[in-house]
C-alpha cells in the first residue's frame, strides 16, 4: 500500500533528521546554490540522458526545494498533506508500471543535484534503486593543481573512454591504473559490452565490500576494487558468485584496507633484530628444521647480470648457513607463467620465496595472498602491499661517495651520469651523486642521460658530445660485452678506465634476512606493523660497498673512506638540507629527508642538467619495469 510505504519513508526521514540535529549538521538536503560561490566561473556541458548512481544524488539544485526532504531524500511532510498524496501517487505508479520519466539534474564534482524530480528520487531511493535515469548538465570547475580538481578531471577523461560514471577513487592516477589493469591502452575506448560487464561486476564487488565493513574504511569502493584487481587480475570477477568474491576479498582484506592509509609503507633502514627473550632464543638455537627457500628469477644467470648477482647471493647463503636451510633456483619465470612457477616452488615445500625482479611483483603478490603460510619477498622499492615484503639496497649512499670522487677529479669540466630506468631508488641515486659532486666542487654540473632512451651507445655519445669524460654509469657488468661500470674515465685516446665500482652484496643481504626469519623477528615486525614492510638497507648493514681504484689519488681515496665510515656511523647523510631542486625549490631546510621522501623522489637537484624521461620515450623493457615500480613523473604521459 502506498500509504504504508509513505509512513515508513517518513519514519526514515525523521530518523535521519534527528541524527543530523544531534551532530549539529544540516538535516535537510544540501542545495547547489548554497554550495557554489557566486564568483566561481563554471562552464556547462549537456551530457544528455544518463543512468546516474542513486547514491551520488546528494541534493537539490535550488535551496527552495530542499526543506521537504531529510538529507537522505526521505520525506519530512506529515501524512495527509498534499506532498504526501503526490509521493504516494508516484509510489503507486512505480509499483504498477515503473517510473520512466527521467529527472533533470546538475552534476558537479561527481555528485548530482536535482533540478526537477525530487519526489521521483525519493520514491526510487526508498525502493533501493541502484541508478536513476536523468537528463544531466555537467558544471565544470576551472582546472587547478588542487588534488580534488585533478582527480575530477581524470575521472571525466576516463568517463569519455569507458562510459563509467559509477566509480570513483581517492587518489590521482587511479583511473589510469584501472585502464591498465583491464588490459587497455591509455586512450583505448571501452565497448558497450565491456562497460556493462564491468558495471555488473563492480556492483557485486561493492555489495560484498560494504557488507564486510567497507563503509567503515576511509576509502572508496573504487579504491578497494583497484586493490583487489592488483591481487587477482581483471578476469577474477568474471562469472564469480557473491560468495566466491567474498571469500577472495576476505583473503585480501589486509591488502585492501591498507590502501586507506596516508603512509601505507614502513621502511626498515637497518636489520635491527628485536630481543626475542631467553626462551625464544633457546628455541631458535635448538630449532632443527631446515628452512626451504626458493629464488624465483625472471631470467637466467647465464644471460642476465642482475640475475647472476642474486644467484651468487643464493649460493653464498648455502655456504654460510649450510645446516639451516636448503635453497633452489627457478630461472626464466617470465618465459613461462610466473604464477605457475611460484606455485610449483610452494608445492616443492619452500616456505620462503625471494622473487628477484620487480617484474615478478604481480605474481608474487597473488601467491602471498593465497598462501599465507609462505613468506614472500620481492626485490623492489616503495611498494604498498601488505602480504609481501620488499627489499633493496640503499645504493644512493655509494653514489654519493662516487659523486664526491668525481667532483674532486673533474676540475672545471662537467661530469656525467648514465641511468637506465626512472624507477624508485634510481632518482635518489642520481641526486645523491649530484650532491656528492656539489659538496667538493660547487660549480660542477652533472649531465644526465638515460640508456633506456635510444640505447646505451647513443646515451654515451650524447654525454661525450657535452665534453664529459667522467661518467657514473651502470652498477652491474653486462654479460658478454664491456661497458662502463661505476665511475669511469674516458681517456682522450679512446680507452676507458674504471675508477670506483659499486658492489652489491646480495649474499650478505639474504643471510641477514634469513637470520631475521629464523629468529622470528621478521614475523614480529610484520604483525606489529600493520603496514607494508620495505627493507631498505645500506652501508651500515654491509649489503652495499664501494671499491676505489688505485688510479684515484690517495687524498681522494681517503675522502671516500672517510665518507663511507661517516655514513655507516650515521654521522653523514647525503640528503640533509637545505636541498635545492632544478626549479629552485628549497626542500627540508637544515633537516634530513625521511626514508619515504627519499623513496618518493620525482625531481632532480639543481646541479643536474637533464630530465626524467617521458613514458613514450622509453624502450619496451623499460616501460614494462616502469609499469611495476616506476615513479609517477615517468609514467605520467601513459595516463594522458
Amino acid at each position: 500500500m502506498p500509504e504504508l510505504n509513505y509512513k515508513e519513508a517518513l519514519k526514515r526521514g525523521q530518523k535521519e533528521y534527528r541524527l543530523a540535529q544531534e551532530k549539529n549538521e544540516n538535516p535537510y538536503l544540501p542545495s547547489l546554490d548554497d554550495l557554489l560561490d557566486p564568483e566561481t566561473h563554471l562552464s556547462e556541458r549537456s551530457l544528455g540522458l544518463e543512468q546516474i548512481p542513486s547514491e551520488w544524488i546528494v541534493g537539490t539544485r535550488h535551496q527552495s526545494r530542499s526543506n521537504m526532504f531529510a538529507r537522505n531524500f526521505m520525506p519530512l511532510a506529515e501524512e495527509g498533506t498534499e506532498f504526501a498524496f503526490k509521493w504516494e501517487y508516484l509510489c503507486q505508479s512505480h509499483l504498477e508500471e515503473g517510473i520512466r520519466e527521467p529527472i533533470k539534474a546538475y552534476e558537479y564534482m561527481n555528485r548530482y543535484y536535482v533540478e526537477e524530480g525530487n519526489k521521483r528520487v525519493s520514491v526510487l531511493r526508498f525502493f533501493d534503486a541502484v541508478s536513476i535515469p536523468a537528463q544531466v548538465i555537467r558544471l565544470m570547475p576551472e582546472k587547478s593543481d588542487a588534488p580534488e580538481i585533478k582527480r575530477y578531471y581524470e575521472l571525466i577523461s576516463f568517463y569519455a573512454l569507458s562510459g563509467l560514471n559509477n566509480i570513483e577513487f581517492s587518489r590521482p592516477g587511479s583511473c589510469a591504473v584501472l585502464q591498465k589493469l583491464i588490459g587497455k591502452e591509455p586512450q583505448e575506448t571501452w565497448s558497450e559490452d565491456e562497460r556493462k560487464n564491468f558495471v555488473s561486476a563492480y556492483y557485486i564487488f561493492r555489495d560484498v565490500y560494504l557488507h564486510m565493513g567497507g563503509e567503515k574504511l576511509k576509502m572508496t569502493a573504487g579504491d578497494a576494487m583497484l586493490a583487489y584487481l592488483k591481487v587477482y587480475g581483471a578476469g577474477s570477477l568474471k562469472g564469480k558468485t557473491s560468495q566466491e568474491i567474498k571469500q577472495a576479498v576476505s583473503m585480501a582484506w589486509e591488502e585492501i584496507s591498507l590502501q586507506q592509509e596516508e603512509s601505507p609503507i614502513e621502511v626498515k633502514m637497518d636489520p635491527v633484530e628485536k630481543n626475542p627473550g631467553l626462551i625464544n632464543k633457546v628455541l631458535a638455537a635448538a630449532d632443527p628444521r631446515i628452512l626451504k627457500t626458493a629464488f624465483i628469477h625472471d631470467m637466467d644467470p647465464r644471460s642476465s647480470s642482475w640475475t647472476r648477482g642474486h644467484e651468487e647471493g643464493r649460493l653464498y647463503l648455502e655456504r654460510s648457513l649450510p645446516d639451516q636451510l636448503e635453497t633452489k633456483a627457478y630461472p626464466w619465470a617470465l618465459e613461462s607463467d610466473p604464477e605457475a612457477v611460484i606455485q610449483q616452488a610452494i608445492r616443492d615445500g619452500n616456505t620462503v620465496l625471494f622473487t628477484t625482479s620487480p617484474r615478478l611483483l604481480p605474481a608474487a603478490l597473488k601467491a602471498a595472498v593465497e598462501n599465507p603460510q609462505v613468506t614472500v619477498f620481492n626485490c623492489s622499492l616503495n611498494q604498498s602491499h601488505r602480504y609481501i615484503r620488499t627489499y633493496y639496497p640503499r645504493m644512493y649512499e655509494v653514489k654519493f661517495i662516487i659523486g664526491a670522487i668525481a667532483g674532486a677529479l673533474a676540475g672545471s669540466s662537467p661530469v656525467g651520469y648514465l641511468c637506465d630506468y626512472p624507477i624508485f631508488g634510481q632518482i635518489a641515486g642520481i641526486n645523491a651523486f649530484a650532491l656528492g659532486v656539489q659538496m667538493v666542487n660547487p660549480q660542477c654540473k652533472v649531465f644526465l642521460e638515460w640508456s633506456s632512451v635510444g640505447g646505451l651507445d647513443a646515451a654515451l655519445d650524447r654525454l661525450q658530445n657535452q665534453g664529459v669524460r667522467l661518467i657514473s654509469s651502470q652498477d652491474l657488468v653486462r654479460l658478454g660485452e664491456w661497458r662502463p661500470l661505476g665511475l669511469s674515465l674516458l681517456e682522450e685516446n679512446g680507452t676507458r678506465k674504471n675508477l670506483a665500482t659499486p658492489l652489491w652484496q646480495w649474499g650478505s643481504y639474504y643471510e641477514q634476512l634469513i637470520k631475521l626469519i629464523r629468529s622470528r623477528s621478521e614475523q614480529t615486525d610484520y604483525k606489529e606493523s600493520g603496514k607494508a614492510l620495505n627493507y631498505y638497507w645500506g652501508l651500515s648493514a654491509g649489503v652495499v660497498d664501494l671499491m676505489v681504484s688505485e688510479d684515484v689519488p690517495p687524498a681522494t681515496r681517503n675522502l671516500a673512506s672517510l665518507l663511507k665510515k661517516s655514513i655507516q656511523a650515521g654521522i653523514c647523510n647525503p640528503f640533509k638540507g637545505p636541498l635545492y631542486t632544478q626549479g629552485g625549490k628549497v626542500l627540508e631546510n637544515d633537516q634530513m629527508l625521511s626514508p619515504q621522501q627519499i623513496l618518493d623522489m620525482d625531481y632532480l637537484v639543481e646541479n643536474v642538467i637533464g630530465q626524467i624521461p617521458a613514458y613514450h620515450e622509453l624502450s619496451d623493457t623499460a616501460k614494462a619495469t616502469v609499469d611495476q615500480v616506476g615513479i609517477e613523473a615517468a609514467s605520467k604521459d601513459r595516463q594522458e
